[in-house]
């Protein structure tokens, strides 16, 4: 069950800048996720970045992350769950960006199972969905995760689970960096550029351990040989603001 928005809007303590204040329009909840993050070099993805935009690094480094997790509760304001199309797997991959001091995501691309989700965000939110065959299913207490882009060889096979205890992130730990972000940008076909603000509570984070066997999701470049850095979170819930523009 999603919880009030009024509980959810009361928590704005780690939030690096104010709620906006126009009315939020989406909840969503994302649900068993997985945060994979590489280290790479800013030069590798420098060139995908849109005009308008600037790549936000940490101790020199750019970072590219793979999210799988399951969308739920999935409906505009004013609406209820739509059983078949308000929960539907979901695959991210992503990279950080700021402008105008407001850090965010860039998604290089984002796959989900719902063919009117993937619709409705590329028509009204300029994101790149793309429609996969997806599973995600509990093999005692690990999640397989499978997902395959049609017509595309872009896929990603994994089993994961936490291993930690819940813990917050530290401000200005690298924890808090990958995963405190409110809001995301975007761009439409003729380069207008956009924000969409996003509000939730902190992060409840646990260290994570996966096997990946199969993650082709990033073919434009080389991932580096060396371990992904893993969080996992069981659920957060999430209200979304409409698009903003920033640059024309």
């Amino acid at each position: 069950m999603f919880p009030s928005a009024k509980s959810i809007l009361e928590q704005t303590e780690d939030r690096p800048w104010t709620l906006p204040k126009r009315p939020w329009v989406m909840t969503q909840s994302w649900y068993k996720l997985l945060f994979a993050h590489w280290r790479v070099a800013p030069s590798v993805i420098a060139a995908l970045m849109p005009d308008g935009l600037e790549l936000d690094t940490f101790d020199g480094a750019a970072w590219i992350g793979i999210v799988p997790f399951t969308m739920r509760n999935v409906h505009p304001r004013g609406t209820l769950n739509v059983p078949g199309l308000s929960t539907f797997p979901e695959l991210n991959v992503r990279t950080y960006v700021k402008r105008d001091g407001k850090a965010g995501v860039w998604f290089l691309s984002l796959d989900a199972a719902n063919l009117l989700a993937v619709t409705v965000a590329r028509g009204l939110f300029h994101l790149p969905y793309y429609h996969a065959e997806m599973e995600s299913i509990m093999q005692t207490d690990w999640v397989r995760y499978r997902s395959q882009r049609d017509h595309a060889d872009a896929a990603f096979e994994a089993c994961y689970r936490p291993t930690s205890p819940v813990f917050r992130a530290e401000a200005g730990s690298l924890d808090a960096w990958l995963t405190e972000r409110y809001c995301l940008y975007c761009a439409d076909a003729r380069g207008g550029l956009f924000r969409c603000d996003v509000h939730h509570r902190p992060w409840a984070l646990q260290h994570a351990e996966a096997n990946i066997s199969v993650n082709s999701m990033v073919q434009a470049f080389d991932l580096p040989d060396e371990p992904p850095i893993l969080h996992y979170s069981e659920q957060i819930d999430v209200l979304t603001w409409y698009l903003e523009r920033v640059k024309d």
